[in-house]
């Protein structure tokens, strides 16, 4: 990809690499410890950020790690518990192994599920990226008092044609291999990423060289990269699933995704529902969001609408009032 995207620019490689050089060699703060575990279920936790009032249970995707709702100083999941809402975070866990047999609506059935029957009271769901997916599912097959997701996939046709045959044909060459290790390697995906908007994948790389070392910036930089190039693999029946009924067949978006008992319909939720998405998400893109509820539509990307410098403003604030309706 440098090789393609620098093609005739020796400088432009050179200063990609220096930037990436950059990025390896940065120093770390050490990791957060994590937030106490109330129940466990299948390797996954369900970890108490305090606050009061009624639940609101965060459901992060499978694919990354879901440091991004607590990121540093730009804590999404803390912010909220101080402005008086009980935030507990489904932490699916390192340990792919005991639930590596589960597909994506088997996290659903054996573990959300589950775990949501350990709180006290019907929580309120907000799902991120494919946690959202997950989190529809689960407010059509157990009582919560609302529903929100984050830039959510659920109309997968909404990729494009020419975006879902390059995931066909990554998926071709890899599942081999997936087969034999039980489990899809976070890079795979990572690579996928890389090539949705590779000219943005070389120019901050490039960009990076020339960061002050130990500055804000820097150390934000760090800290997202770190996230996003982070996270155990997917278990072997949810990458299929991803793959040939999600991506190949849009099961969801055709109203033919079972999850327990039956098929899932958005449009018929059993609890008000807010879709927030972006209009500039290369990772996923507007078109792919659940009908149904209500949308709130942003100019930030995937990651910026969490955790970016106008994120409290757009994103943040209008959850919280979301989320203050069902108290």
């Amino acid at each position: 990809m440098l090789a393609r995207e620098t093609a005739g620019d020796p400088q432009r490689t050179a200063r990609t690499l220096a930037g990436l050089r950059a990025y390896q060699e940065a120093p770390r703060e050490p990791p957060r410890a994590p937030m106490p575990a109330i129940a466990e279920q299948r390797g996954a936790a369900l970890r108490d950020y305090g606050g009061g009032g009624r639940p609101v249970l965060f459901v992060p995707s499978l694919i990354n790690p879901p440091g991004i709702l607590d990121l540093g100083e730009r804590s999404l999941l803390r912010w909220l518990a101080a402005r008086g809402h009980r935030v507990l975070l489904l932490d699916w866990g390192e340990e792919v192994s005991a639930r590596s047999d589960l597909s994506i609506a088997g996290h659903v059935t054996d573990i959300l599920l589950p775990l949501m029957t350990r709180i006290a009271k019907p929580p309120a769901l907000v799902g991120y990226c494919l946690g959202g997916t997950m989190a529809i599912a689960a407010a059509a097959r157990a009582p919560v008092s609302s529903l929100a997701t984050i830039a959510a996939p659920w109309r997968f046709s909404g990729y494009g044609e020419q975006a879902r045959s390059e995931l066909a044909q990554l998926w071709s060459y890899s599942h081999p291999a997936a087969e034999a290790l039980g489990v899809l390697p976070m890079e795979v995906l990572q690579s996928a990423f890389w090539n949705l908007d590779p000219r943005r994948t070389i120019a901050k790389f490039e960009a990076f060289a020339n960061a002050e070392a130990g500055g804000d910036q820097t150390r934000s930089f760090v800290q997202l990269e770190d996230w996003a190039n982070d996270g155990p693999p997917i278990g072997l029946a949810s990458a299929r699933e991803l793959f040939e009924s999600f991506l190949a067949r849009d099961d969801p978006g055709r109203g033919g995704w079972t999850v327990g008992a039956g098929a899932v319909d958005p449009h018929r939720l059993p609890c008000p529902a807010l879709h927030i998405l972006s209009t500039t998400d290369r990772i996923v893109p507007a078109a792919t969001a659940p009908p149904g509820g209500e949308r709130l539509e942003l100019g930030l990307g995937h990651v910026g609408m969490v955790v970016g410098g106008r994120a409290r403003a757009a994103l943040w604030e209008p959850l919280d009032a979301w989320l203050s309706q069902s108290r």
